[in-house]
């Protein structure tokens, strides 16, 4: 809980030295606008990001190699992010309530999305997985009401517990 609440923080550097962000270091940092988080960087912990209601983008490093539960949950201008393709893994909640989301492209690597993971991203219209062993967990889409795309690899199968909406 490092920089948790800092009402007057609105921008960060994380110097090279750095591999690992602990859990809730940026919880409900309302107006941090801007973080830059360095190439040495291999976690991201648990609701790190957590009610960052002013981050409209982050950069992940290539080196980082899971995203933990609710990192980036309640960050409504959140409308960017590109998962590397070293991710292998998304945590529960991860980006519950991005309300600015419009896209989402999950990389090859990436094994396991958490339950509810991009539920409540109103403007999330299109997903694009590249997994065919891509495991989600429950609700994963939930209440996406702007979801009109999601293109997945063949043999790869969603279940209705996943869709916001009924499949053909």
């Amino acid at each position: 809980n490092c920089f948790s609440c800092c009402s007057s923080l609105t921008q960060i550097t994380i110097p090279s030295s750095v591999t690992s962000i602990g859990d809730k270091c940026f919880w409900a940092c309302r107006y941090l606008k801007q973080i830059t988080i360095p190439s040495s960087l291999t976690s991201i912990g648990d609701e790190c990001f957590y009610h960052c209601e002013s981050l409209a983008q982050i950069t992940i490093p290539s080196s980082l190699t899971s995203i933990g539960k609710k990192c980036f949950y309640f960050c409504y201008s959140l409308a960017e992010i590109t998962i590397p393709s070293s991710v292998t893994s998304v945590g529960d909640k991860c980006f519950y309530h991005c309300e600015s989301f419009a896209q989402i492209t999950i990389p090859p690597s990436v094994t396991s999305i958490g339950k509810k993971c991009f539920a409540y991203c109103y403007s999330l219209a299109q997903v694009t997985i590249n997994s065919a062993s891509l495991q989600f967990g429950q609700k994963s889409f939930k209440k996406c009401k702007g979801l009109k795309t999601i293109t997945v690899p063949k043999g790869l199968k969603l279940s209705k517990f996943q869709l916001p909406f009924r499949t053909k």
